[in-house]
Parts: C-alpha cells; sequence; structure tokens
C-alpha cells in the first residue's frame, strides 16, 4: 500500500460518517483531486497536502475546550467532530453523577457554524437522558457562565472563538451544579476534568453511533429547552448593578462613551447594561455595531492588536467622547481608551494591567469597605500573604496564610500579570494570589473578590460570574471614570495616584507569531539551553524554568510551560507559548519607584527606557534579531 492510501482511506471513512453535506461536498471535491483522475500533479500534490492537514491528529481536548479552523475532517472544527465532543461529555457527566442526568447549558456567538455547534451538543445531550437549556439568541460568554451558576447547571457549554480570526471556531466547557461544588464551581474545566472528558471523546466509535434528539426514538426522557428571557435579563439587571460608586447620577449620564463590540455579539447587551447603569451617553461605533461573522473592519478581531480601535477613535473625536470601551467579539474581554493630548490622535488605549490596577484598587475599597477589613488586618500581614498559587489553594482560615483569624478578601491575578496588584492588595490588608494563566484558575481561586489578567481580561463580579466578564468590567471601568470627572479629574491621574503610593510599573508584551509551532518549540528549547545573564544591564538573580513549578518565587504554582527571569534591579520577563494560538509570548516588567517631590513623568520615562533595553535584550536572547 502506498503511504498516500492509508490516508484516503481514512477519508473515504470519515466521509462515510461525516452528518454534514457541507464538509462531505469539501471532502469529496479534495478527494477527487488527491485520487489523481485526469488532474495536474501539482494539484494532487496540493489536494493530498490539504487532506494531511485535516486529518493529521483530532482536535486536542484541554482546558481550553476545542480550538480550531473551521473545515471538514478530525482536525478541524465541524459537526462532527462537536458531536463527538458532546457524546464525551455527556458520558463524562454521567460517569461523574453516577448515571443521574445532567443539566448542560449551552451557549452560542454569531460565527460561522456556532448555532448549528450549539443545537447539535443540546440533542446530544438530551438524547442521553440530560436536560438542554440553550440560551434564546447568540450572546457574550459571560452570559453563558453566569447562566451555569444562576440554574445550577452541572455544565455549560459555550461555542465560540473568542477574538481568533474569522476561520474559527470554539468550544469552551464550564463545570458546576452537582459536579463541582467548591470554589470553582462554574468556572472553566481545569485537569483532571479536561482530560476525563477527552477519554471519553476519544472511546465515541463514530458519529453515526452518538443518538441525537433530533432523531426519532433516541431520545431517553432527555428534553431541550429553550432558556426564558429573564435568564438575560437576570445577567443585565446583575452587571448593572455593580455601579457603587459615590459619584451623582448627572456625571454618569454626562460621561460621553464610545462602545464597540468589534462585529460581536455584546453591542446591544452591552450598551443596555450601561444605560441601565445610568451611563446614558453611549454612542456605539456604526462599523462595528452589528454582529458579523467575517469581522471586515479588522484583520483580527482582538482590541489588542494595532489598528482595531482606530474606528472607535475616529467616533470618539467625532462626538467629543470622554471613554472608549471595546468589547471582543464574545464580550469576554474589556479594552479601554482616554483622551490624551500627548499621544498620536489624541487617545490612548490603557493596557490591560494599567485597566487591572485601576480596577484592582476599585475593588481593594470596595472589599475593605463591605467585608470590614481593618487597620488591624494591614498591621499584622503575615510575609506569607502574597505567596502565589497555581490555583486550587488552601481557603484562608482553613490551612493556608490567614490560619487563625477571620479570612480576608482576596485579589487575584495571573502570573504574567504585572505585580501591582500584590502592592495594592497588602497596602489595603487584603491577600493575594498569583495563578497559572488563564480565568480557569483565576475564577477559581477561594475568597476571590475580583480577578485579572493582563490580556484585557477582568472578572470584577465572581459571585456571579467565574470568567473575565468585559460587559461588568466595563460599567466598573465607567463607574470610576465618572467618579474622577465628578472631581475634575480622569483615569490618567488615578494611574498617577498608583504609580506614586507603589511605584511605576511598566508592562509590554512582545509577541511572536508563527506559521510553525516547531518555532516555538526551538525558541523555547534555546532559551532552556542558554538564558541571558543581563537584561536592561542588570544581572539576571533568578531564572526558572515553569516546567518544574514556581520555586521560591512561586512555590505553589504547579509546572506549566514556561521560564521565569528576573533581575536585580527588579525587572521581570516571563516566556511562555499561547495556550490557544500559534504565538510566543514574552511579558516585560520594569518597577521604578517615584521619589519623593519628584514629578512622576520622570520615573515613567527612566521605567520605559528600561523596558526597550529589556525588550531589545529578550529579543537577542531569544534568537528573534
Amino acid at each position: 500500500m502506498r503511504p498516500d492510501d492509508a490516508l484516503l482511506s481514512q477519508v473515504r471513512t470519515w466521509i462515510e460518517d461525516d452528518p454534514d453535506p457541507a464538509t462531505v461536498d469539501e471532502l469529496r471535491e479534495l478527494l477527487g483531486y488527491a485520487e489523481g483522475g485526469g488532474v495536474e500533479p501539482s494539484e494532487r500534490e496540493q489536494a493530498l497536502d490539504a487532506l494531511a492537514d485535516r486529518f493529521s491528529g483530532p482536535l486536542t481536548f484541554g482546558t481550553a475546550g476545542l480550538r480550531g479552523r473551521l473545515g471538514a475532517g478530525p482536525h478541524r472544527m465541524n459537526r462532527a467532530v462537536v458531536i463527538q465532543a458532546a457524546a464525551g461529555l455527556t458520558a463524562y457527566l454521567h460517569e461523574v453523577l453516577d448515571g443521574a442526568a445532567p443539566v448542560v447549558v449551552i451557549g452560542y456567538d454569531a460565527r460561522y457554524g456556532s448555532a448549528t455547534f450549539a443545537r447539535d451538543t443540546a440533542d446530544v445531550v438530551a438524547a442521553a437522558g440530560g436536560r438542554s437549556v440553550l440560551l434564546p439568541e447568540a450572546l457574550p460568554t459571560p452570559v453563558l457562565a453566569f447562566a451555569v451558576r444562576e440554574l445550577g447547571a452541572d455544565a455549560g457549554v459555550m461555542v465560540t472563538a473568542s477574538h481568533n480570526p474569522p476561520e474559527d471556531n470554539g468550544y469552551k466547557v464550564y463545570l458546576g451544579g452537582r459536579v463541582i461544588t467548591d470554589a470553582g464551581q462554574g468556572a472553566q474545566i481545569v485537569p483532571p476534568a479536561d482530560e476525563r472528558i477527552a477519554a471519553q471523546i476519544a472511546a465515541v466509535p463514530s458519529v453515526a453511533s452518538v443518538p441525537r434528539s433530533a432523531e426519532e426514538g433516541d431520545r431517553q426522557g432527555g428534553s431541550v429547552e429553550i432558556a426564558e428571557r429573564s435568564l438575560v435579563d437576570a445577567y443585565a439587571d446583575r452587571a448593572a448593578s455593580l455601579v457603587t460608586a459615590p459619584a451623582p447620577a448627572s456625571a454618569r449620564a454626562g460621561l460621553s462613551i464610545v462602545l464597540t463590540p468589534m462585529h460581536g455579539v455584546g453591542g446591544a447587551l452591552a450598551t443596555r447594561v450601561l444605560r441601565a447603569a445610568g451611563f446614558t451617553t453611549v454612542h456605539l461605533v456604526r462599523e462595528q455595531a452589528e454582529p458579523d461573522p467575517d469581522f471586515p473592519t479588522v484583520a483580527f478581531p482582538n482590541p489588542e492588536e494595532p489598528g482595531a480601535l482606530d474606528l472607535a477613535f475616529a467616533t470618539a473625536r467625532a462626538n467629543g467622547a470622554d471613554l472608549v470601551l471595546a468589547n471582543d467579539p464574545d464580550a469576554d474581554r474589556c479594552s479601554v481608551a482616554v483622551p490624551d493630548p500627548t499621544a498620536e490622535g489624541g487617545w490612548r488605549q490603557l493596557t490591560g494591567d494599567e485597566v487591572g490596577s485601576l480596577l484592582g484598587e476599585q475593588a481593594a475599597r470596595l472589599a475593605t469597605t463591605s467585608h470590614g477589613v481593618t487597620d488591624d488586618h494591614v498591621a499584622d500581614r503575615s510575609s506569607t500573604d502574597n505567596k502565589p498559587t497555581g490555583g486550587e489553594v488552601d481557603t484562608p482560615g482553613e490551612g493556608g496564610a490567614d490560619t487563625g483569624r477571620a479570612a480576608r478578601p482576596v485579589l487575584v491575578s495571573s502570573i504574567v500579570s504585572s505585580r501591582m496588584l500584590a502592592s495594592i492588595a497588602d497596602a489595603h490588608g487584603l491577600a493575594h494570589r498569583a495563578t497559572l494563566t488563564g480565568f480557569k484558575w483565576i475564577s477559581r481561586v477561594p475568597g476571590a473578590v475580583y480577578g485579572y489578567e493582563e490580556a484585557l481580561g477582568y472578572c470584577v463580579d465572581p459571585a456571579a460570574v467565574r470568567d473575565k466578564d468585559g460587559i461588568s468590567a466595563a460599567v466598573r471601568i465607567a463607574e470610576l471614570a465618572a467618579d474622577l470627572r465628578a472631581q475634575g479629574r480622569t483615569l490618567l491621574d488615578a494611574l498617577d495616584d498608583l504609580a506614586v503610593t507603589h511605584g511605576v510599573h511598566a508592562t509590554a508584551p512582545l509577541t511572536v507569531r508563527v506559521e510553525n509551532t516547531d518555532e516555538i518549540t526551538a525558541t523555547m528549547a534555546r532559551l532552556r539551553m542558554a538564558g541571558p545573564r543581563t537584561l536592561a544591564g542588570s544581572a539576571v538573580v533568578t531564572s526558572l524554568d515553569l516546567n518544574d513549578g514556581g520555586g521560591q518565587t512561586y512555590p505553589d504554582l504547579p509546572p506549566t510551560d514556561g521560564l521565569l527571569y528576573l533581575t536585580k534591579a527588579g525587572d521581570r520577563v516571563i516566556v511562555r507559548p499561547s495556550g490557544t494560538e500559534p504565538k510566543l509570548k514574552f511579558y516585560l516588567e520594569v518597577v521604578e519607584p517615584v521619589a519623593p517631590g519628584e514629578p512622576v513623568t520622570a520615573s515613567r520615562t527612566r521605567a520605559a527606557e528600561r523596558l526597550v533595553a529589556l525588550r531589545a535584550d529578550m529579543a537577542t536572547a531569544a534568537g528573534l534579531t
């Protein structure tokens, strides 16, 4: 048998099992070329390469669920792959629940295939005797995360690829209800649940073997229900209720906000929530207001990408706005920009760490009020209070850092985020935890009242939504902006206040997008063999391979693929592959104190200069120059 024959046989078998005529046609066309009947040799080779890519292996199911390019075959997102995933998830739930019927709530965005994938999932759950609850329309991811806890569901599925390119889709899984009963209830999956679900998916013999409730006789007491609109109303009411600042209603109404949902599903709901919270002057970016799976005005539908906010800035200038808020397409992230006469175009996009620190200071002040944190807590802080963790931590008062005293609220940030949040927590007498990257870790920390990571993700209401939520974060940052505006001040002034208290924490990413993930593996191996000895003119005093855990720097951090460097000057670099995209990411941070009486701008200038040097030195060490 020729090597190609095995591939073509696999393709024919898949075609017979694929329930979707569109992906069947895609494979049959490629198969016709690959079989070589009356085609040029180059066309046959191209078809074989395309098939080899589609059949290079199954999409890996992990803590991020599934994510990949739409198309036919096991290495793409399609109905066949989703039906198998739904069958594996349902089998896992039956196993954990000792055969009891699971309750699964399912949401979807407006990407190509999302609604169909959601319905297929609902049908599979119902056919196995479970209760499926489909959200009533394409909605943001935070609504699904809210629904898992609000409905007491055993699991949640969100069909979305978030901010990925238009060609992609994905499948996020949450656990709650009777499956997870601790602080992780309602959060995305973590090990070993992902491995157990993946094993059940691998055990599915074929798509044809999976019963679906749309087929007569398959349903075994299960049901597919459409959630009431009141569920969406409950989310909107909760998000709008997060306004607690003393600013008068007139200050909120007078704050002129430009909002872009980036062609995603958050525009109408975010506008509704902001207006209900008193922010009645909201201008939607017209060109990006409606859901569009092609994302025609942006190269990547991610507010972090250069140029993504150009239309928002133009709208802001036209309306004399005070604040720009941008959600990604599934509205779980929030980017913020403010007027700045020194910036090009008169607007400055804040970094994720800057917004994270502003919201962290706000959360700390709220926590000290609502949880009764006193000066005694501040004076009696243990040196272990800021000990970072990888996720499942001891609950304060049960063997953790706060043993023997009342549990204190916890501020949480991922290890790659700025260290300023730890300093903020310390100043307010609160605890801080650092976790692995991802809200599946951040949102499940016991006692958390706030969590963030630098990639524009903020969890400001973990009691309701144990995930990042770009809509509730928008409410909270608008609240802060309105409060400051009533005092004749701005968010930039608040950032200066934080710098004076905690030092300038200048952060910047260095992101390398690759076509071949082997390049990432090679770069990580090169750094592991010969990492930098100096960075920005300062000796590297700590060099950690996070595959071995966090060492003394982060003693509770579990192993993860990453590298950490600390310099004598206090600068830090963390290197890690992206968990969802073909990128290698470098997270750079410089801390520069502000001397008494010194203008903050002087410290910012020194920090910026050192950050440039840090970036250049790290790029050289990684072989990127």
